[in-house]
């Protein structure tokens, strides 16, 4: 079976910073996305969990693949909500199969 070179990006924000992220990319050509809550971690803020927050509180993990040649755009919109926010934007390669959905 063959396999196709993409990148995958995935973008971890704050819970209510996620509908401008997803506008963004959205208008920035990035036809799809997948939006997983994230139920704590560490970073430099120290150890945080979910639990026990009420409301959007928290963070999303926003993971979109997609071709090699669209990735500067898609960074560029990311970056323009995650700038003044909280959030982690990672990079890397990957392969996917049938290439036409991405």
């Amino acid at each position: 079976m063959q396999t196709h070179q993409a990148k995958r990006v995935e973008i971890i924000i704050e819970a209510p910073m996620e509908r401008r992220l997803t506008d963004a990319l959205t208008r920035a050509g990035v036809t799809g996305f997948t939006v997983l809550p994230v139920l704590g971690g560490s970073g430099r803020s120290g150890h945080w969990t979910r639990e026990g927050q009420v409301g959007r509180a928290g963070m999303v993990a926003v993971i979109c693949l997609i071709r090699p040649e669209r990735l500067d755009t898609l960074l560029d919109a990311a970056f323009a909500v995650v700038e003044r926010h909280i959030g982690v934007v990672s990079v890397t390669d990957t392969q996917v199969l049938r290439a036409e959905r991405f």
